[in-house]
């Protein structure tokens, strides 16, 4: 089974590639990389592609961009994306008049794109958390490609099996620490009417099966281990689906991120458990440094988030 990592000569390999990219100039060695990244003039893009190299435990570093449109409508031509599990850009009237996307509370930063190294599977991303839009730098590993598409915010997925993650941002946890929330509130954002599982109909027999609280490079990482079904548009029957989540409460917010990543029970059988479990042990939700400008919210559409 392909393994998904990074070595300390992809790092530096890939972080020159970014700088040149950004036209940012690099003399020295990874530490000269990591000085410019915490400086006051950091530049967004430079930051997401080499801040994961600073983070611990193989964190994910992201040369080759799989990103999505850089705007994306509220809306889909849902006999469309029936079809092909996505919608073409730019939507068409029939597109317009479709149904409302699924709500992820994912903000993405103005200038930032879902970015995927082809090679190792890292993504990486800035989003902006709470009411006051706290910037965070969300990374994991994937076997799957970006998603793209009007239905998609962050989310990484294999259009034939069904399989991939996705991220989502939960309400304020009212300042309670990881342990101390219930898994209702965890489970809220996926399985509402807008959530991203309920998109074709509210899914039914929803069972937590373990919920736990691991520590990653000093933070709290609360996991949720869930069976559920939904509905399937192509069968109309409901199709048995496991998942695993990861959440975790960034500093300087107050408001969890989660990837979530699972597959239907009868793929989990067969070995895709596996990558689902390295999907979720390489999820990390750091700070991000906040930079001279004000973070703005990226467009969807005609307008903000």
């Amino acid at each position: 089974m392909k393994t998904y990592h990074s070595t300390t000569a992809a790092v530096t390999f890939l972080a020159s590639i970014i700088y040149e990219a950004n036209g940012l100039t690099r003399t020295g060695g990874k530490s000269d990389v990591s000085a410019t990244v915490q400086g006051s003039s950091t530049d967004r893009r430079a930051f997401l592609g080499v801040s994961a190299a600073s983070l611990l435990l193989g964190a994910p570093i992201v040369a080759n961009a799989e990103a999505g449109a850089d705007t994306m409508p509220d809306s889909l031509d849902v006999n469309d994306f029936l079809r092909s599990g996505m919608v073409s850009q730019p939507m068409g009237v029939s597109g317009q008049a479709g149904k409302s996307r699924p709500e992820t509370g994912v903000v993405l930063r103005d200038g930032s794109d879902v970015l995927r190294d082809a090679r190792s599977g890292s993504v990486a991303v800035e989003v902006l958390v709470g009411a006051d839009r706290e910037p965070v730098f969300v990374s994991f590993e994937s076997p799957w490609t970006v998603a793209k598409g009007a239905v998609f915010d962050v989310e990484c997925r294999d259009g034939k099996t069904g399989d991939g993650a996705f991220v989502a941002v939960t309400e304020s946890s009212q300042g309670k620490a990881l342990a101390d929330l219930p898994n209702d509130f965890f489970l809220k954002r996926l399985f509402d009417p807008t959530g991203r599982y309920s998109f074709y109909g509210p899914p039914t027999d929803i069972k937590v099966k373990k919920s736990y609280v691991n520590p990653k490079d000093g933070s709290e990482y609360r996991f949720l281990e869930l069976t559920f079904s939904n509905l399937s548009q192509s069968t109309n029957s409901e199709i048995p689906r496991v998942a695993i989540i990861a959440a975790t409460i960034p500093s300087g917010t107050d408001n969890a991120v989660m990837l979530v990543s699972g597959s239907n029970a009868s793929r989990w059988r067969k070995g895709s458990e596996s990558d689902v479990r390295k999907c979720i042990e390489s999820f990390r939700a750091i700070q991000a440094p906040k930079g001279g400008m004000k973070a703005r919210a990226k467009k969807r559409g005609n307008s903000e988030v």
